[in-house]
């Protein structure tokens, strides 16, 4: 099984052509996290999870899913991870993850895709995000094939610079920086409510026609990037900037 979290498609992208390579099953997490239900899972092929990264990490939001879900079947574990940049020592928490949830676990692949973080990063131009997905999905196909033979994926070096982005300051990025304090619309809103369609925590409301964020959020970024007329900003960092989403 195939299983899935994404807030602006690049994940959703790489787990398609998974699906498809390996012939299995595709399943969302964040529609199930949408919906409040907590995953019941059997499957006999081996489990490939896939996911961005937030902070050097996979998301708190899918790893506690994970944690909070039932598995049964077999008990093998590949993950893939899309990133701006790098993972860093992502792998570390997995392997943890995993021995909890009673995993072998097979290592990570990481997968750079165009940026979607514009809270703290710019997206990339049209033409160098077409080229991020393309060579993103042959590595994509790349991992279905070691997949498919059972292989682990190739462990790169991990230095002590990852352990401190997959450590400290994943937990200072989740202390100090995750939060909808900053997000506003602006004039250029016109009621659509897409915002409120694409939260996945159901934090966004429409109040007199315009979004009001209520304090719970994970920085998936679907809200400013699904807008369709960029009314939504993020401080001033965003102003101006490209969005990104990948259908």
């Amino acid at each position: 099984m195939i299983l899935y979290y994404t807030g602006t498609g690049n994940s959703r992208h790489l787990a398609r052509i998974l699906a498809e390579k390996l012939e299995d099953e595709l399943v969302s997490a964040a529609e199930l996290i949408r919906e409040g239900r907590t995953g019941d899972f059997r499957s006999e092929k081996p489990w490939v999870f896939v996911c961005p990264t937030y902070g050097w990490q996979i998301p708190h939001i899918f790893r506690d899913f994970i944690r909070e879900a039932s598995f049964t079947g077999s008990r093998e574990a590949w993950f893939v991870m899309d990133c701006g940049s790098e993972i860093g020592n992502a792998a570390q928490g997995i392997r943890s993850l995993c021995d909890e949830k009673g995993f072998h676990f097979h290592g990570v692949m990481q997968i750079k895709m165009p940026e979607n973080y514009i809270a703290m990063f710019s997206a990339p131009s049209p033409e160098t995000a077409e080229k991020l997905i393309r060579i993103g999905g042959r590595q994509a196909e790349r991992a279905a094939a070691l997949i498919a033979a059972g292989q682990d994926f190739p462990e790169p070096p991990v230095r002590l610079l990852d352990k401190l982005y997959s450590g400290p300051v994943n937990a200072f990025f989740y202390k100090f920086c995750i939060g909808d304090k900053k997000f506003y619309a602006t004039d250029r809103c016109i009621s659509c409510g897409k915002c409120a369609e694409s939260c996945l925590l159901h934090n966004i409301s429409l109040e007199q026609g315009r979004p009001v964020w209520h304090g719970s959020c994970t920085h998936c970024m679907a809200c400013i990037n699904l807008c369709p007329t960029q009314a939504i900003e993020y401080g001033k960092h965003s102003v101006g900037l490209r969005r990104y989403y990948l259908k």
